[in-house]
């Protein structure tokens, strides 16, 4: 039995809701590292070492999620895994809240970082099998919400902080997002994520298919263009352009606003340009902006630059994923997984790599370098335009 278009649109709405709790689960964190290294270190606090783990295995878990939970949706109910994943993403902030210790802290984050992992998976095949016929829309406003809510738990954070309120308090606090959110879920009934006449491609048929591994690498190199930036602006805005700590923080929060608005736009444009399009003309705009960043007239140009990139290389990634799902609308939860999972690498790779490069360089030299992944993607995106329909693999006949 087919849901009815106003039970589709409530169950979008949650979804949207749902993504901005895994985004203020996996952001209000960072806000804190030193005072978790007053609250858990000794007379000298944690060491850096040990304050970078906190994310670090946040981040891990996050991964084996993604990749644990995939399979498990497409032969089971997707509605239970999204129920999990909230409740695994409260047990976690509750933990957090409660932490006696930086080991138990540690356990605390690995249990946060595994239930927004599974949400962070399951959201988008469900939100594409409610809109099937608007799948570059639907993954552009999905991923939107996540940047309104990753603003939204800086901006709770940081008021908790100039309040003098307890970081488990606020821990606590934002338990409700993701209870809410379960309660809301308990009334939907949500669509299978393939069509119940139709049998799920195998992930290792699709490894086979070149266009999808190009799918996989743009991907990749659309996570990289994303953070590449954004991990080291807050660096680059107070030791390369000599502004404050709290300019370089408005200056990510205003990234994230540019990424939010950006893929509403992309949402609001999909039947005007075709994905492909979109996406190399974002490419092309980013490009230009990252030479603006890296050789600014006036550090307030640079600044206004790289908010303007969290707008163009918006797009990037949730309209990826549904020119994927396009190609292959039999991947099922695995194939987002593995997407997913190729993004996040991205994500985590490439900050990495600037910070080598600054290391024997200069930071303007670092983010230079991530033009490479926009350029990189242009190619990706050229060749897969070329492919016509009869060429590209899909997996329908």
């Amino acid at each position: 039995m087919k849901t009815s278009v106003d039970q589709n649109r409530r169950a979008l709405y949650v979804c949207y809701a749902a993504m901005m709790c895994l985004a203020i689960a996996l952001n209000f964190l960072p806000v804190y590292l030193t005072t978790f290294s007053d609250t858990f270190g000794k007379q000298g606090g944690l060491t850096a070492e040990q304050l970078g783990r906190i994310p670090a295995i946040m981040f891990l878990s996050f991964i084996i999620a993604i990749l644990v939970t995939g399979p498990l949706a497409d032969r089971g109910d997707a509605k239970r895994i999204i129920l999990f994943g909230l409740i695994t993403t409260t047990a976690g902030l509750v933990l957090v809240g409660f932490a006696p210790s930086y080991a138990f802290l540690l356990f605390a984050v690995a249990v946060m970082g595994f239930g927004a992992g599974v949400l962070d998976m399951i959201l988008s095949p469900i939100v594409v099998a409610l809109q099937p016929e608007r799948r570059s829309a639907a993954m552009n406003w999905l991923h939107a919400f996540f940047c309104v809510g990753a603003v939204g738990a800086v901006l709770i954070a940081s008021i908790g902080l100039k309040w003098d309120v307890s970081w488990r308090m606020v821990a606590l606090g934002i338990t409700i997002a993701p209870i809410v959110t379960f309660l809301l879920f308990l009334g939907l009934r949500l669509p299978p994520l393939i069509q119940e006449d139709a049998q799920r491609e195998a992930m290792p048929q699709l490894i086979k298919q070149p266009y999808f591994i190009a799918c996989l690498i743009a991907i990749f190199l659309g996570g990289a263009t994303e953070t590449g930036l954004s991990q080291w602006l807050p660096t680059y805005a107070e030791q390369g352009l000599g502004y404050s700590k709290e300019v370089g923080g408005f200056a990510l929060a205003g990234f994230s606003v540019g990424m939010a608005l950006g893929r509403m736009a992309a949402a609001l444009l999909h039947e005007r340009i075709a994905p492909i399009s979109l996406m190399l003309g974002c490419c092309a705009v980013t490009i230009g902006l990252f030479f603006i960043i890296s050789f600014p007239p006036s550090p307030a140009v640079a600044i206004a630059a790289s908010i303007a990139a969290g707008f163009s290389g918006s797009c990037l990634w949730p309209t990826m994923l549904a020119i994927t799902a396009d190609a292959y609308p039999r991947g099922g939860a695995t194939m987002f997984g593995v997407l997913t999972a190729f993004g996040n690498a991205g994500c985590s790779l490439i900050p990495w790599l600037v910070g080598i490069i600054i290391e024997y360089s200069e930071i303007h030299i670092g983010l230079l370098a991530v033009a490479l992944c926009p350029a990189g993607m242009i190619g990706l995106l050229l060749w897969m335009s070329r492919r016509s329909r009869r060429q590209a693999p899909a997996l329908a006949h």
